[in-house]
């Protein structure tokens, strides 16, 4: 079973990755639109935030996303296909991206594998443990991560972050 410490290591991973993928770009960059019903990058980080609060509610900790943008960025929500006043900014994401770690970090390293292993609620009812379902999200994000990649290259740089 993956360890508490591993988690963390995952999630900081993918916050270090996502910092890089985004580094001089601009938050204009950030919604350009790939083609095929995918999401540009501003939804894509504004999606892996939402579920950061999944993660931090897992956790007992509170959110960092409010519910309006849990809404727009959460699962199922339209994609992005024009700047509004319902989206964060590229630097907003960053920034959430950055502050959920910290707590994150700080929050599984005082778990014990005890209370990994404690029963919780997963779809429809269905029970699991909390590190089974922290696994999910770590791969969740790492999935969601790996799309940045093709993202930055949409903006028009010719360069390979990972």
């Amino acid at each position: 079973m993956i360890t508490a410490n591993e988690l963390a290591a995952t999630f900081a991973r993918n916050v270090s990755i996502c910092q890089r993928q985004c580094e001089g770009l601009s938050h204009a960059d950030s919604l350009l639109q790939p083609e095929h019903r995918g999401n540009c990058l501003n939804w894509v980080l504004g999606h892996i935030a939402a579920y950061r609060t999944t993660i931090l509610r897992a956790l007992k900790e509170p959110p960092t996303i409010s519910e309006a943008h849990w809404s727009r960025y959460g699962y199922g929500s339209e994609p992005v296909l024009a700047d509004g006043d319902d989206l964060l900014r590229l630097e907003e994401l960053l920034a959430l991206l950055e502050s959920s770690q910290d707590t994150i970090e700080k929050r599984l390293s005082e778990l014990s594998a005890e209370e990994l292993a404690e029963s919780v609620e997963w779809l429809w009812g269905e029970e699991i443990t909390l590190g089974q379902f922290l696994f999910y999200l770590c791969w969740h994000e790492a999935f969601h991560t790996g799309q940045t990649e093709y993202l930055r290259q949409l903006t028009g740089v010719n360069d390979k972050v990972i």
